[in-house]
């Protein structure tokens, strides 16, 4: 097995003024609605915002947001708020979105097929490189901008590409063999989308989206609401 590489870390400009490893999963989270609604208000032509606005865009109070983006060292000024560019720069290095980061998506049925549609990855920092899947009518097509490979090509592009991230939408027998020929060539975290729990290297990062456990627990909260 190939050891881990070792962590990025952003490159472009002076290092966030804050222990990354210190946020909460919870306060990573939102941090992620800022920096989405922040380039929101970029593309509008916004160049300040607030704490009660910001946190009217992500549905928190204002005191959760300046608690948060306190803890990364940015400091609104009073009467002024927050310059919406710097504010989405410095929020983009804590999360990682200051380095390009290289992902390969395997699985393109319908929700593959969606991702590598979506746009919105670019603006983050990654870049899809390639996709895999085992369906021999979909080798060779190119999705978004993204061409599918066969899963037998999976090691030498792999190899080839060094990808830091993959993202799993295979069916959940298939999740647990897939992720750990991903973790022996380097891979260093997984979005998982199968219905199933991965058990990999504590090295390797690892989300889990299970969008069917998701809308259970949408319908929980509105039958208790």
């Amino acid at each position: 097995m190939m050891p881990p590489k070792p962590p990025l870390n952003p490159t472009d400009g002076e290092p966030p003024n804050v222990a990354r490893a210190d946020l909460s999963t919870p306060a990573v989270g939102r941090l992620s609605l800022y920096y989405r609604e922040l380039h929101r208000l970029l593309d509008a032509g916004q160049t300040s915002t607030n704490s009660r606005d910001l946190a009217a865009m992500v549905n928190v109070s204002a005191a959760v947001v300046r608690r948060d983006l306190s803890s990364i060292g940015s400091i609104g000024r009073r009467g002024v708020g927050y310059d919406v560019a710097s504010l989405a720069d410095h929020i983009g290095m804590v999360l990682g979105s200051g380095v390009h980061w290289k992902a390969v998506m395997i699985g393109v049925g319908y929700l593959g097929n969606a991702l590598l549609r979506y746009r919105g990855f670019e603006r983050l920092g990654f870049s899809l490189a390639a996709a895999f899947d085992t369906d021999p009518s979909k080798i060779n097509r190119v999705v978004g901008d993204t061409r599918i490979l066969a899963m037998d090509q999976l090691e030498p592009v792999l190899r080839e590409l060094k990808p830091e991230l993959a993202i799993l939408a295979v069916p959940s027998e298939q999740a647990m063999d897939v992720a750990s020929r991903v973790v022996a060539l380097g891979i260093q975290g997984i979005l998982n989308f199968a219905p199933t729990t991965l058990r990999v290297s504590s090295s390797v990062a690892v989300i889990n989206v299970d969008l069917a456990s998701e809308l259970q627990q949408l319908a929980f909260r509105i039958q208790n609401g």
